[in-house]
Protein backbone atom coordinates (compact mmCIF):
# COMPACT_ATOMS: atom_id res chain seq x y z
CA UNK A 1 0.00 0.00 0.00
CA UNK A 2 1.83 2.90 -1.07
CA UNK A 3 -0.45 5.46 0.34
CA UNK A 4 0.47 5.37 4.17
CA UNK A 5 -2.64 7.47 5.13
CA UNK A 6 -4.31 4.95 8.07
CA UNK A 7 -7.45 5.70 6.90
CA UNK A 8 -6.64 3.65 3.60
CA UNK A 9 -7.30 0.73 5.93
CA UNK A 10 -10.94 1.88 6.06
CA UNK A 11 -11.31 2.33 2.23
CA UNK A 12 -10.07 -0.97 1.89
CA UNK A 13 -12.53 -2.90 3.98
CA UNK A 14 -14.95 -0.47 2.58
CA UNK A 15 -14.75 -1.84 -0.56
CA UNK A 16 -13.96 -5.43 0.64
CA UNK A 17 -16.76 -5.83 2.80
CA UNK A 18 -18.98 -3.18 2.27
CA UNK A 19 -22.31 -4.52 4.45
CA UNK A 20 -20.22 -5.96 7.40
CA UNK A 21 -20.91 -3.98 10.73
CA UNK A 22 -17.89 -1.71 10.94
CA UNK A 23 -19.03 0.05 14.35
CA UNK A 24 -22.21 0.50 16.63
CA UNK A 25 -22.85 1.71 19.94
CA UNK A 26 -25.63 0.69 22.51
CA UNK A 27 -28.62 3.08 23.39
CA UNK A 28 -31.01 2.35 26.48
CA UNK A 29 -34.35 0.68 26.41
CA UNK A 30 -36.88 -0.71 28.65
CA UNK A 31 -35.62 -4.20 28.21
CA UNK A 32 -32.12 -3.91 27.20
CA UNK A 33 -30.05 -2.15 24.44
CA UNK A 34 -30.86 -1.59 20.52
CA UNK A 35 -27.44 -0.48 18.70
CA UNK A 36 -27.17 2.09 16.50
CA UNK A 37 -24.81 1.14 13.61
CA UNK A 38 -22.79 1.78 10.29
CA UNK A 39 -21.50 -0.71 8.11
CA UNK A 40 -17.75 -0.36 6.40
CA UNK A 41 -19.35 1.19 3.14
CA UNK A 42 -21.60 3.64 5.55
CA UNK A 43 -18.58 4.56 7.63
CA UNK A 44 -16.49 4.94 4.60
CA UNK A 45 -19.29 7.48 2.88
CA UNK A 46 -19.85 9.39 6.79
CA UNK A 47 -16.06 10.03 6.74
CA UNK A 48 -15.53 11.43 3.50
CA UNK A 49 -18.18 13.76 3.74
CA UNK A 50 -17.40 15.11 7.45
CA UNK A 51 -13.82 15.39 5.60
CA UNK A 52 -15.38 17.52 2.61
CA UNK A 53 -17.40 19.61 4.83
CA UNK A 54 -14.40 19.99 6.89
CA UNK A 55 -12.13 21.35 4.23
CA UNK A 56 -14.44 23.55 2.56
CA UNK A 57 -15.01 24.93 6.01
CA UNK A 58 -11.03 25.68 7.05
CA UNK A 59 -9.77 22.05 8.40
CA UNK A 60 -6.26 21.63 6.00
CA UNK A 61 -3.99 18.64 6.03
CA UNK A 62 -1.35 19.32 9.23
CA UNK A 63 -4.12 21.75 10.98
CA UNK A 64 -4.23 20.25 14.64
CA UNK A 65 -8.08 19.62 15.71
CA UNK A 66 -8.82 19.75 19.65
CA UNK A 67 -11.58 16.14 19.99
CA UNK A 68 -14.00 16.39 22.52
CA UNK A 69 -16.69 13.81 20.81
CA UNK A 70 -18.32 11.24 22.68
CA UNK A 71 -17.63 7.17 21.94
CA UNK A 72 -20.63 6.43 19.66
CA UNK A 73 -20.69 5.58 15.95
CA UNK A 74 -19.47 9.04 15.00
CA UNK A 75 -16.39 9.46 17.10
CA UNK A 76 -14.93 6.69 14.09
CA UNK A 77 -16.76 8.46 11.44
CA UNK A 78 -14.76 12.22 12.70
CA UNK A 79 -11.46 10.21 13.37
CA UNK A 80 -11.22 8.66 10.13
CA UNK A 81 -12.76 12.11 8.57
CA UNK A 82 -9.57 14.07 9.85
CA UNK A 83 -7.17 11.00 8.81
CA UNK A 84 -8.49 11.33 5.22
CA UNK A 85 -7.62 15.27 4.97
CA UNK A 86 -4.59 15.18 6.88
CA UNK A 87 -5.40 16.96 9.82
CA UNK A 88 -4.03 16.05 13.21
CA UNK A 89 -6.63 14.88 15.97
CA UNK A 90 -5.95 15.69 19.36
CA UNK A 91 -6.85 13.51 22.20
CA UNK A 92 -7.03 14.30 26.06
CA UNK A 93 -8.60 12.49 28.18
CA UNK A 94 -11.07 14.27 30.12
CA UNK A 95 -10.71 12.24 32.72
CA UNK A 96 -7.15 14.09 34.15
CA UNK A 97 -8.99 16.72 35.75
CA UNK A 98 -9.75 20.75 34.48
CA UNK A 99 -6.22 21.84 35.70
CA UNK A 100 -4.01 19.19 33.73
CA UNK A 101 -7.08 19.36 31.08
CA UNK A 102 -6.51 23.38 30.26
CA UNK A 103 -2.98 23.05 31.00
CA UNK A 104 -2.69 20.57 27.80
CA UNK A 105 -5.15 22.56 25.84
CA UNK A 106 -2.63 26.00 26.57
CA UNK A 107 0.55 23.60 25.69
CA UNK A 108 -1.11 22.10 22.54
CA UNK A 109 -2.30 25.21 20.95
CA UNK A 110 -5.16 23.46 18.69
CA UNK A 111 -6.37 25.50 15.67
CA UNK A 112 -9.26 23.84 15.28
CA UNK A 113 -12.15 22.01 17.75
CA UNK A 114 -14.71 19.41 17.39
CA UNK A 115 -16.71 18.89 20.09
CA UNK A 116 -20.15 18.44 21.83
CA UNK A 117 -22.02 21.14 22.29
CA UNK A 118 -21.26 21.50 26.53
CA UNK A 119 -17.50 21.85 25.62
CA UNK A 120 -18.37 24.67 23.42
CA UNK A 121 -20.01 26.26 26.21
CA UNK A 122 -16.99 25.52 28.55
CA UNK A 123 -14.16 27.26 25.93
CA UNK A 124 -16.25 30.50 26.88
CA UNK A 125 -15.82 30.47 30.27
CA UNK A 126 -11.64 29.91 29.86
CA UNK A 127 -10.93 32.18 26.67
CA UNK A 128 -7.85 32.44 27.09
CA UNK A 129 -6.89 28.35 26.94
CA UNK A 130 -8.80 28.19 23.53
CA UNK A 131 -7.77 31.26 22.32
CA UNK A 132 -5.78 29.65 19.41
CA UNK A 133 -8.45 28.25 17.70
CA UNK A 134 -10.19 29.63 14.72
CA UNK A 135 -12.31 26.75 13.21
CA UNK A 136 -15.30 25.40 16.10
CA UNK A 137 -17.54 22.53 15.05
CA UNK A 138 -19.61 20.63 17.37
CA UNK A 139 -21.39 17.17 17.05
CA UNK A 140 -25.31 19.10 17.61
CA UNK A 141 -27.34 21.33 16.00
CA UNK A 142 -27.02 24.47 18.15
CA UNK A 143 -24.58 26.66 16.55
CA UNK A 144 -24.08 29.69 19.12
CA UNK A 145 -25.06 32.40 17.17
CA UNK A 146 -23.18 31.53 13.95
CA UNK A 147 -19.47 30.85 16.04
CA UNK A 148 -19.60 27.26 15.43
CA UNK A 149 -20.63 25.02 12.65
CA UNK A 150 -22.20 21.99 12.98
CA UNK A 151 -21.08 18.51 11.47
CA UNK A 152 -24.90 17.84 10.76
CA UNK A 153 -24.59 20.07 8.08
CA UNK A 154 -22.24 17.91 6.16
CA UNK A 155 -23.75 16.46 2.93
CA UNK A 156 -23.92 13.07 2.01
CA UNK A 157 -21.45 12.33 -0.71
CA UNK A 158 -20.20 9.45 -3.53
CA UNK A 159 -16.49 11.59 -3.47
CA UNK A 160 -13.87 10.14 -1.48
CA UNK A 161 -10.74 11.96 0.05
CA UNK A 162 -7.93 10.08 1.11
CA UNK A 163 -4.58 13.08 1.31
CA UNK A 164 -1.50 10.68 0.15
CA UNK A 165 0.69 10.31 3.31
CA UNK A 166 4.35 8.81 4.06
CA UNK A 167 5.28 7.26 6.81
CA UNK A 168 6.57 10.24 8.86
CA UNK A 169 3.89 11.99 8.41
CA UNK A 170 2.01 12.91 11.64
CA UNK A 171 -1.21 11.67 12.40
CA UNK A 172 -2.15 12.21 15.95
CA UNK A 173 -1.54 13.89 19.54
CA UNK A 174 -2.31 11.49 22.22
CA UNK A 175 -1.93 12.87 25.77
CA UNK A 176 -0.74 10.71 29.00
CA UNK A 177 -2.72 11.15 31.86
CA UNK A 178 -0.67 12.62 33.80
CA UNK A 179 -0.45 10.27 36.45
CA UNK A 180 3.43 10.59 37.30
CA UNK A 181 3.73 14.05 36.17
CA UNK A 182 2.19 16.91 33.92
CA UNK A 183 0.20 15.55 31.04
CA UNK A 184 2.42 15.57 27.70
CA UNK A 185 1.13 15.72 24.05
CA UNK A 186 3.15 11.95 22.59
CA UNK A 187 3.31 12.58 18.34
CA UNK A 188 2.02 9.47 16.54
CA UNK A 189 2.77 9.18 12.74
CA UNK A 190 1.01 7.22 10.41
CA UNK A 191 3.92 4.71 10.27
CA UNK A 192 3.25 4.10 14.06
CA UNK A 193 -0.53 3.80 13.57
CA UNK A 194 -0.13 1.29 11.26
CA UNK A 195 2.55 -1.09 13.08
CA UNK A 196 0.41 -1.17 15.73
CA UNK A 197 -2.48 -2.22 13.78
CA UNK A 198 -0.07 -4.90 12.20
CA UNK A 199 1.49 -5.60 15.58
CA UNK A 200 -1.95 -6.34 17.21
CA UNK A 201 -3.91 -8.26 14.58
CA UNK A 202 -1.06 -10.82 14.99
CA UNK A 203 -0.47 -10.82 18.34
CA UNK A 204 -4.04 -12.19 18.93
CA UNK A 205 -4.46 -13.93 15.10
CA UNK A 206 -7.66 -11.37 14.82
CA UNK A 207 -9.62 -11.81 11.76
CA UNK A 208 -12.14 -9.71 10.39
CA UNK A 209 -14.74 -12.60 11.83
CA UNK A 210 -13.95 -11.17 15.30
CA UNK A 211 -15.82 -8.22 17.34
CA UNK A 212 -14.02 -6.27 19.39
CA UNK A 213 -15.65 -4.49 22.67
CA UNK A 214 -13.37 -1.63 23.62
CA UNK A 215 -13.14 0.00 26.95
CA UNK A 216 -10.88 2.08 25.71
CA UNK A 217 -12.68 3.92 22.49
CA UNK A 218 -9.58 4.95 20.55
CA UNK A 219 -8.56 1.26 20.37
CA UNK A 220 -11.64 0.62 18.33
CA UNK A 221 -9.49 2.82 15.74
CA UNK A 222 -7.39 -0.24 15.37
CA UNK A 223 -9.64 -2.76 15.07
CA UNK A 224 -12.25 -0.99 12.36
CA UNK A 225 -8.47 -1.05 10.22
CA UNK A 226 -8.56 -4.98 10.57
CA UNK A 227 -11.73 -4.88 9.39
CA UNK A 228 -13.24 -5.73 12.58
CA UNK A 229 -16.77 -4.95 14.24
CA UNK A 230 -15.94 -2.44 16.66
CA UNK A 231 -19.00 -2.44 19.12
CA UNK A 232 -18.45 0.40 21.64
CA UNK A 233 -19.66 -0.60 25.48
CA UNK A 234 -22.23 1.60 28.03
CA UNK A 235 -19.74 3.04 30.04
CA UNK A 236 -17.76 5.92 30.59
CA UNK A 237 -14.78 5.64 29.44
CA UNK A 238 -12.85 8.27 31.95
CA UNK A 239 -14.38 6.74 34.73
CA UNK A 240 -13.55 2.71 34.00
CA UNK A 241 -13.64 1.99 37.87
CA UNK A 242 -17.13 2.91 37.97
CA UNK A 243 -18.38 0.95 34.98
CA UNK A 244 -21.66 -1.18 35.42
CA UNK A 245 -20.94 -4.92 35.17
CA UNK A 246 -24.08 -5.85 34.35
CA UNK A 247 -24.81 -3.58 31.59
CA UNK A 248 -21.04 -5.23 29.75
CA UNK A 249 -21.79 -8.44 30.19
CA UNK A 250 -25.04 -7.37 28.14
CA UNK A 251 -23.21 -5.75 25.91
CA UNK A 252 -21.00 -8.74 25.17
CA UNK A 253 -23.61 -11.45 25.05
CA UNK A 254 -25.72 -9.36 22.58
CA UNK A 255 -23.12 -8.49 20.05
CA UNK A 256 -21.23 -11.80 20.79
CA UNK A 257 -17.60 -10.23 21.09
CA UNK A 258 -14.90 -12.29 20.81
CA UNK A 259 -11.42 -9.53 21.93
CA UNK A 260 -12.56 -7.29 25.13
CA UNK A 261 -10.44 -4.94 26.26
CA UNK A 262 -9.55 -2.25 29.01
CA UNK A 263 -8.31 -1.21 32.43
CA UNK A 264 -8.27 -3.91 35.15
CA UNK A 265 -10.58 -1.52 37.27
CA UNK A 266 -13.38 -2.76 34.14
CA UNK A 267 -13.03 -6.25 34.11
CA UNK A 268 -12.36 -6.62 38.02
CA UNK A 269 -15.75 -5.44 38.66
CA UNK A 270 -17.09 -7.93 35.06
CA UNK A 271 -15.56 -10.80 37.24
CA UNK A 272 -16.92 -10.41 40.49
CA UNK A 273 -20.06 -9.99 38.97
CA UNK A 274 -19.94 -13.08 36.45
CA UNK A 275 -18.92 -15.19 39.08
CA UNK A 276 -21.54 -14.01 41.86
CA UNK A 277 -24.31 -15.00 39.25
CA UNK A 278 -22.37 -17.87 37.87
CA UNK A 279 -22.48 -16.23 34.68
CA UNK A 280 -20.06 -17.25 31.60
CA UNK A 281 -18.75 -15.36 28.64
CA UNK A 282 -18.54 -17.94 25.85
CA UNK A 283 -17.86 -15.37 22.91
CA UNK A 284 -15.02 -14.21 24.53
CA UNK A 285 -10.99 -15.35 23.21
CA UNK A 286 -9.18 -12.85 24.27
CA UNK A 287 -9.65 -10.65 27.10
CA UNK A 288 -6.95 -7.97 26.96
CA UNK A 289 -6.48 -5.92 30.62
CA UNK A 290 -3.85 -3.10 30.51
CA UNK A 291 -2.77 -0.07 31.98
CA UNK A 292 -1.62 -1.96 35.73
CA UNK A 293 -0.27 -4.68 37.13
CA UNK A 294 -2.78 -7.33 36.65
CA UNK A 295 -2.68 -9.43 40.17
CA UNK A 296 -3.16 -13.45 39.66
CA UNK A 297 -6.78 -13.72 41.36
CA UNK A 298 -8.11 -11.53 38.43
CA UNK A 299 -6.71 -14.62 35.87
CA UNK A 300 -7.70 -17.49 37.98
CA UNK A 301 -11.43 -16.00 38.27
CA UNK A 302 -11.63 -15.13 34.60
CA UNK A 303 -10.14 -18.99 34.21
CA UNK A 304 -13.57 -19.70 35.33
CA UNK A 305 -15.66 -17.54 33.44
CA UNK A 306 -13.90 -17.17 29.99
CA UNK A 307 -14.78 -21.07 28.65
CA UNK A 308 -13.09 -20.52 25.51
CA UNK A 309 -10.30 -17.86 26.03
CA UNK A 310 -8.04 -16.39 28.41
CA UNK A 311 -7.05 -13.41 29.70
CA UNK A 312 -3.86 -11.03 28.36
CA UNK A 313 -2.09 -8.06 29.42
CA UNK A 314 0.25 -6.96 27.16
CA UNK A 315 2.37 -4.46 28.45
CA UNK A 316 3.20 -0.64 27.05
CA UNK A 317 2.72 2.81 27.58
CA UNK A 318 1.20 5.91 25.39
CA UNK A 319 4.74 6.38 23.81
CA UNK A 320 5.53 2.65 22.95
CA UNK A 321 2.51 0.28 22.42
CA UNK A 322 2.47 -2.86 22.36
CA UNK A 323 6.17 -3.86 24.33
CA UNK A 324 6.15 -7.12 25.36
CA UNK A 325 2.65 -9.57 26.25
CA UNK A 326 1.78 -12.61 27.95
CA UNK A 327 -1.45 -14.51 29.29
CA UNK A 328 -3.51 -15.49 31.79
CA UNK A 329 -2.57 -19.14 31.21
CA UNK A 330 0.75 -18.31 31.17
CA UNK A 331 0.98 -17.00 34.04
CA UNK A 332 -1.33 -19.56 36.01
CA UNK A 333 1.13 -22.30 34.81
CA UNK A 334 4.43 -20.58 35.70
CA UNK A 335 6.18 -22.06 38.86
CA UNK A 336 7.24 -18.81 40.67
CA UNK A 337 8.94 -19.26 44.21
CA UNK A 338 6.14 -16.84 46.21
CA UNK A 339 9.52 -16.15 48.72
CA UNK A 340 10.90 -14.37 46.34
CA UNK A 341 10.31 -10.66 45.59
CA UNK A 342 9.50 -11.32 41.88
CA UNK A 343 7.84 -8.21 40.31
CA UNK A 344 5.09 -8.79 37.83
CA UNK A 345 5.60 -10.92 34.79
CA UNK A 346 4.93 -9.45 31.98
CA UNK A 347 6.03 -11.68 29.25
CA UNK A 348 8.12 -11.88 25.62
CA UNK A 349 9.34 -9.03 24.26
CA UNK A 350 7.56 -8.36 21.10
CA UNK A 351 9.44 -10.04 18.47
CA UNK A 352 9.56 -6.00 16.22
CA UNK A 353 11.22 -4.69 19.47
CA UNK A 354 14.00 -3.90 21.20
CA UNK A 355 14.14 -4.06 25.22
CA UNK A 356 17.28 -2.72 27.41
CA UNK A 357 17.77 -2.68 31.25
CA UNK A 358 19.62 0.11 32.14
CA UNK A 359 21.28 1.76 35.54
CA UNK A 360 18.37 3.80 36.71
CA UNK A 361 18.91 7.21 36.70
CA UNK A 362 17.10 10.48 37.23
CA UNK A 363 19.54 12.09 34.52
CA UNK A 364 19.31 13.20 31.04
CA UNK A 365 21.35 10.50 28.79
CA UNK A 366 23.32 10.57 25.84
CA UNK A 367 23.83 6.90 23.96
CA UNK A 368 27.47 7.45 25.32
CA UNK A 369 26.74 7.00 29.14
CA UNK A 370 24.03 4.17 29.12
CA UNK A 371 25.05 1.55 30.77
CA UNK A 372 23.54 -2.09 30.13
CA UNK A 373 22.58 -4.41 33.27
CA UNK A 374 23.09 -7.76 33.02
CA UNK A 375 20.00 -10.49 33.20
CA UNK A 376 18.06 -10.09 36.58
CA UNK A 377 19.34 -7.31 37.52
CA UNK A 378 16.63 -4.71 38.56
CA UNK A 379 16.70 -1.11 36.41
CA UNK A 380 15.24 1.14 33.74
CA UNK A 381 13.46 0.07 30.76
CA UNK A 382 14.18 0.92 27.17
CA UNK A 383 12.40 -0.07 24.21
CA UNK A 384 12.91 0.94 20.73
CA UNK A 385 10.72 -0.68 18.15
CA UNK A 386 8.15 0.55 15.04
CA UNK A 387 5.81 1.98 17.34
CA UNK A 388 8.52 3.65 19.31
CA UNK A 389 7.04 7.58 19.34
CA UNK A 390 10.13 10.23 18.98
CA UNK A 391 8.78 13.44 21.02
CA UNK A 392 6.55 15.17 22.94
CA UNK A 393 4.99 17.96 20.93
CA UNK A 394 5.59 21.48 21.96
CA UNK A 395 7.54 20.03 25.07
CA UNK A 396 11.64 19.55 24.13
CA UNK A 397 12.82 19.42 27.61
CA UNK A 398 10.31 16.61 28.32
CA UNK A 399 11.60 15.01 24.87
CA UNK A 400 15.13 15.22 26.06
CA UNK A 401 14.51 13.63 29.21
CA UNK A 402 12.42 10.58 27.89
CA UNK A 403 14.17 9.79 24.58
CA UNK A 404 17.94 8.47 24.16
CA UNK A 405 19.07 8.34 20.62
CA UNK A 406 22.04 5.91 19.60
CA UNK A 407 24.38 5.70 17.80
CA UNK A 408 22.75 4.35 14.40
CA UNK A 409 20.28 7.28 15.45
CA UNK A 410 17.27 4.93 16.44
CA UNK A 411 15.28 6.13 19.08
CA UNK A 412 14.73 4.71 22.49
CA UNK A 413 11.99 5.63 24.65
CA UNK A 414 12.52 5.54 28.34
CA UNK A 415 9.31 4.15 29.66
CA UNK A 416 9.75 5.31 33.19
CA UNK A 417 9.52 1.69 34.76
CA UNK A 418 11.94 -0.28 36.52
CA UNK A 419 12.30 -4.31 36.07
CA UNK A 420 14.24 -6.71 34.66
CA UNK A 421 15.26 -9.81 32.14
CA UNK A 422 15.00 -12.88 33.55
CA UNK A 423 17.60 -16.19 32.12
CA UNK A 424 14.66 -17.10 29.37
CA UNK A 425 15.06 -13.20 28.18
CA UNK A 426 11.47 -12.77 29.87
CA UNK A 427 10.52 -9.71 30.72
CA UNK A 428 9.94 -8.18 34.90
CA UNK A 429 7.79 -5.35 35.86
CA UNK A 430 8.94 -3.84 39.06
CA UNK A 431 7.19 -0.51 39.41
CA UNK A 432 7.42 3.01 38.33
CA UNK A 433 11.11 4.60 38.42
CA UNK A 434 9.31 7.43 40.21
CA UNK A 435 7.69 5.05 43.42
CA UNK A 436 11.33 3.62 43.84
CA UNK A 437 12.30 3.80 47.44
CA UNK A 438 15.93 5.45 47.71
CA UNK A 439 18.10 3.77 50.81
CA UNK A 440 21.28 6.08 49.96
CA UNK A 441 22.65 7.86 46.97
CA UNK A 442 23.67 4.28 44.88
CA UNK A 443 20.74 1.55 46.20
CA UNK A 444 17.23 1.68 45.79
CA UNK A 445 13.86 -0.65 46.18
CA UNK A 446 11.39 -1.21 43.83
CA UNK A 447 7.23 -1.06 44.69
CA UNK A 448 5.73 -4.13 43.11
CA UNK A 449 8.38 -6.78 44.51
CA UNK A 450 8.03 -5.75 47.75
CA UNK A 451 4.29 -5.26 48.03
CA UNK A 452 3.23 -8.26 46.06
CA UNK A 453 4.10 -10.50 49.09
CA UNK A 454 1.81 -8.22 51.56
CA UNK A 455 -1.14 -8.79 49.25
CA UNK A 456 -1.77 -12.62 50.10
CA UNK A 457 -2.75 -11.21 53.91
CA UNK A 458 -6.67 -11.98 54.75
CA UNK A 459 -8.20 -8.48 54.60
CA UNK A 460 -5.76 -6.66 52.69
CA UNK A 461 -7.03 -4.80 49.67
CA UNK A 462 -4.15 -2.86 48.21
CA UNK A 463 -0.59 -2.30 49.50
CA UNK A 464 2.09 0.95 48.64
CA UNK A 465 5.63 1.34 49.42
CA UNK A 466 6.48 5.02 50.18
CA UNK A 467 9.77 6.28 51.37
CA UNK A 468 9.73 6.68 55.37
CA UNK A 469 8.72 9.27 57.27
CA UNK A 470 10.61 9.23 60.27
CA UNK A 471 13.62 6.50 59.36
CA UNK A 472 15.69 8.20 57.15
CA UNK A 473 16.51 5.70 53.62
CA UNK A 474 14.03 3.17 55.02
CA UNK A 475 10.94 2.54 53.67
CA UNK A 476 7.11 2.38 54.76
CA UNK A 477 3.88 0.42 53.93
CA UNK A 478 0.70 1.29 53.77
CA UNK A 479 -2.34 -0.72 53.35
CA UNK A 480 -6.00 -0.47 52.38
CA UNK A 481 -8.13 -2.98 53.91
CA UNK A 482 -11.05 -4.57 52.84
CA UNK A 483 -14.32 -3.58 53.70
CA UNK A 484 -16.08 -5.37 57.04
CA UNK A 485 -12.11 -6.40 58.44
CA UNK A 486 -10.85 -5.87 61.56
CA UNK A 487 -6.92 -4.70 62.34
CA UNK A 488 -6.56 -7.38 65.04
CA UNK A 489 -4.01 -9.43 62.70
CA UNK A 490 -3.02 -7.42 59.99
CA UNK A 491 0.09 -5.81 61.56
CA UNK A 492 0.92 -9.14 62.89
CA UNK A 493 1.05 -11.05 59.30
CA UNK A 494 2.45 -7.62 58.09
CA UNK A 495 5.78 -7.99 60.33
CA UNK A 496 5.99 -11.76 59.85
CA UNK A 497 6.36 -11.35 55.78
CA UNK A 498 8.75 -8.72 56.20
CA UNK A 499 10.63 -10.80 58.92
CA UNK A 500 10.76 -14.27 56.56
CA UNK A 501 10.08 -13.03 52.87
CA UNK A 502 11.37 -9.23 52.61
CA UNK A 503 14.49 -10.31 55.47
CA UNK A 504 16.60 -6.95 54.63
CA UNK A 505 16.62 -3.90 57.30
CA UNK A 506 14.04 -1.81 55.30
CA UNK A 507 10.50 -1.21 55.84
CA UNK A 508 10.59 0.71 59.64
CA UNK A 509 6.91 1.91 59.70
CA UNK A 510 3.23 0.93 58.78
CA UNK A 511 -0.11 3.12 57.78
CA UNK A 512 -3.42 2.64 56.85
CA UNK A 513 -5.40 4.91 54.68
CA UNK A 514 -9.02 4.09 53.84
CA UNK A 515 -8.74 4.03 50.47
CA UNK A 516 -5.55 4.71 48.68
CA UNK A 517 -5.44 7.07 45.36
CA UNK A 518 -5.32 5.75 41.89
CA UNK A 519 -4.82 7.64 38.41
CA UNK A 520 -7.22 9.31 37.17
CA UNK A 521 -7.28 7.53 33.44
CA UNK A 522 -7.18 3.52 34.10
CA UNK A 523 -8.02 3.93 38.39
CA UNK A 524 -6.62 1.37 39.36
CA UNK A 525 -2.22 2.42 39.84
CA UNK A 526 -1.68 3.98 42.91
CA UNK A 527 -0.63 7.13 43.00
CA UNK A 528 2.45 6.92 45.73
CA UNK A 529 3.85 10.09 45.00
CA UNK A 530 0.55 11.33 46.73
CA UNK A 531 0.53 8.95 49.71
CA UNK A 532 4.00 9.75 50.47
CA UNK A 533 3.37 13.43 50.39
CA UNK A 534 0.18 12.52 52.43
CA UNK A 535 2.53 10.37 55.03
CA UNK A 536 4.74 13.32 55.40
CA UNK A 537 1.78 15.56 56.63
CA UNK A 538 0.64 13.32 58.50
CA UNK A 539 -2.40 12.70 56.93
CA UNK A 540 -2.11 8.73 57.26
CA UNK A 541 -2.96 6.55 60.02
CA UNK A 542 -0.21 4.27 61.94
CA UNK A 543 -1.37 0.69 61.87
CA UNK A 544 -2.01 -0.69 65.27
Amino acid sequence: MDNKNIAARLAYWAEQTPHNIAVNHPERTNDGFKYIEYSFSQLEKKANSIAFYLKNNGVTKGQKILCFVRPKRDFSAIVFALFKIGSIPIFIDPGMGKKNLLKAIEQIQPESMIAEPEVHFISKLYRSKFRTIKNKFTTGSFKFLGTVKSLKDAIETEQVILEHLNDDDEAAVLFTSGGTGIPKGVQYTHSIFNAQTDILKRMFNLTSEDVDLPGFPLFSLFTIAMGMKSSIPFMNPSKPSQANPEFLVKNINDQKATFVAGSPAIWKGVAEYCLKNNIQLPTVKYLVMFGAPVNKEMHENFSKILTNGTTYTPYGATECLPVSNTSGKEILSLDIDQDKLNGTFIGKVIEENQVKIIKTTDDILNWDNVKELALGEIGEIIIHGPTTTKLYVGMEDKTKEAKIIDNDGKTWHRMGDLGYLDQNQNLWFCGRKTHRVNLDQESFVSSIPHEIPFMRIRGVNKVALIPAVNNQGKAALVIEKKKDVQNEHILKDIKAINEQIIREDIIKEYYQYKELPVDVRHNIKIDRVKLANMAKQGRLRELQ
